[in-house]
C-alpha cells in the first residue's frame, strides 16, 4: 500500500486495508491512515467493520491477521518510514564494537542495520532471520550463525525450540530487535501468538537488549508481552518520536537515542 493521492471510497479502502494486514501480519492505525491519505478515525471504523466480518483482528493502537494458519509470502518492501528507518538502523550499528557476538531478529528496521555492518571487524551475527542471512552473505568478513527451526513462511523466519535451544551454544554481546509496539509501562510486545516463546528467548540471550522502533511503534501494544520495559538496554527511535513517552522510557532506566 502506498500513499494515496486520493481518498479511497468505503469499500475499495478496506480491501486496501485487509490487503496491508495479510501482507505485514500486522498495521498500525496512525501507519494505515498516513498511507491511504484519511483520518485515524476513518481507519479505525473501518477495521472495526472487518473485525465484525471476522476478518481481522483489532489489537491495540492496530490490527492483525486473524490466524497464522495460511501466511502469505513476505512481500518485497518499499516499505512505511523508509528513511526513519534507514536511520535508525545505522545509528543501531554503531552501537556494535570490533569483536562482538550479537543476534538479530528479523524485520524492516533491523535490516535496515545491514548496509552499515561491514566496516566493523571480528563481527559475528546470529540470526534466525533468512532474508538476514541472505542480505549477509555478501560480507566475507562477517561471521553468520543460522539459529535453525520451524519456518514462518510470511517473515521467512525459524522458530521454535530448535531456535531456543541453539542459543545456549554462544556467548551473545547483544541482541538486536525491532517490534510491533514498544511502551513504557508494558515494555516490548507482539501480534503473533505462535512466536511469543521464542522472540521471549532471543530477547533475552544477552545482557543487552537494543530496541529499534520507529516513532509509529511507541505507544502501541500487542497481546503478546515479549520483554518487561526493565530488560531494555537501548531504545533507538526518530525524531519523530513524542518526547514525552521518550521522558518516560528514560524514568523506566531505559537509555533512548533519536536520530
Amino acid at each position: 500500500m502506498s500513499p494515496a493521492t486520493e481518498p479511497l471510497l468505503g469499500p475499495k479502502r478496506q480491501r486496501e486495508l485487509l490487503n496491508y494486514i495479510r501482507s505485514y501480519g500486522t498495521g498500525s492505525v496512525n501507519e494505515m491512515a498516513r498511507l491511504l491519505g484519511v483520518s485515524t478515525s476513518t481507519v479505525r471504523r473501518d477495521l472495526n467493520e472487518l473485525q465484525d466480518r471476522g476478518l481481522i483482528e483489532r489489537v491495540h493502537g492496530g490490527a492483525a491477521q486473524v490466524s497464522d494458519d495460511v501466511e502469505p509470502l513476505r512481500p518485497l518492501r518499499e516499505i512505511s518510514f523508509a528513511d526513519e528507518k534507514r536511520r535508525i538502523g545505522e545509528a543501531a550499528a554503531k552501537l556494535i564494537t570490533d569483536n562482538s557476538t550479537v543476534l538479530m531478529t528479523g524485520g524492516t528496521t533491523t535490516e535496515a542495520m545491514l548496509p552499515y555492518l561491514g566496516s566493523i571487524r571480528g563481527l559475528t551475527v546470529l540470526t534466525n532471520s533468512l532474508p538476514i542471512v541472505m542480505r549477509l552473505a555478501q560480507y566475507a568478513d562477517i561471521g553468520i550463525v543460522v539459529l535453525g527451526g520451524l519456518l514462518r513462511r510470511q517473515e521467512m523466519s525459524l522458530l521454535g525450540h530448535l531456535t531456543i535451544a541453539g542459543l545456549d551454544e554462544f556467548g551473545i554481546d547483544q541482541v538486536f530487535t525491532g517490534a510491533f509496539g514498544i511502551d513504557p509501562e508494558i515494555g516490548l510486545t507482539g501480534t503473533n501468538l505462535g512466536e511469543t516463546q521464542t522472540d521471549r528467548s532471543l530477547a533475552a540471550s544477552a545482557r543487552e537488549l537494543v530496541l529499534l522502533a520507529d516513532h509509529s511503534k511507541l505507544g502501541q501494544r500487542g497481546p503478546a508481552r515479549l520483554a518487561p520495559t526493565s530488560a531494555i538496554t537501548t531504545l533507538v527511535t526518530d525524531d519523530g518520536a513524542d518526547p514525552e513517552i521518550l521522558a518516560r522510557f528514560r524514568e523506566a532506566g531505559v537509555t533512548v537515542e533519536t536520530c
